[in-house]
């Protein structure tokens, strides 16, 4: 028996500019004033864990490295800490793609959480290397939020391109 949360309907292909979209909007979401609260989630590296897990083909490591060129640039840090770090979770969300997707959403969220708990690591350690004043552990709160955000942000990513629920007769699937 499947939980609740399944949709048995078949998905249409995602449109590129939509991924682009999200991946727009959640550089936005970066930007506010509020992503430097302890507890709130790095958006891009949770949009770009999903898109390279749905999507492998079409967002990968390229995209990983300009997203994270941008952060950088935004949060004026150290230059390249937001990039090596969403390069590698792409590359390891691209990796256990395949493996990702048979399990429900809660068990998805529970292999996101190390990933995204990775991309914190690597830019604690790469503010740790040039001595700028490192933040406390609740740094490390924000995988954990994001990992619950996994279930809500699939739904809200999925919806478009759910195929309507009305069946065309005229249509063969």
């Amino acid at each position: 028996m499947q939980p609740t949360f399944y949709s048995s309907r078949i998905l249409l292909p995602v449109r590129p500019w939509f991924i682009a979209f999200s991946l727009f909007v959640a550089l936005l979401l970066n930007f506010l004033p509020t992503s430097a609260w302890p507890w709130m989630p790095d958006w891009v590296a949770l949009v770009l864990l999903f898109w390279c897990i749905r999507e492998p083909r079409r967002v990968g490591m390229g995209a990983g490295f300009l997203l994270g060129l941008i952060m950088d640039v935004a949060d004026a840090g150290v230059l390249g800490q937001h990039a090596l770090a969403y390069v590698l979770a792409a590359y390891a969300g691209s990796a256990i793609a395949r493996r990702v997707l048979w399990f429900p959403l809660a068990k998805q969220a529970l292999h996101i959480l190390p990933l995204l708990l990775v991309v914190q690591g690597v830019q604690y350690l790469a503010r740790a290397m040039p001595g700028i004043v490192l933040p406390g552990l609740d740094y490390f709160v924000g995988p954990f939020v994001g990992a619950a955000l996994w279930a809500p942000l699939t739904f809200v990513l999925l919806l478009p391109q759910f195929q309507p629920v009305d069946r065309d007769d005229n249509r063969p699937i």
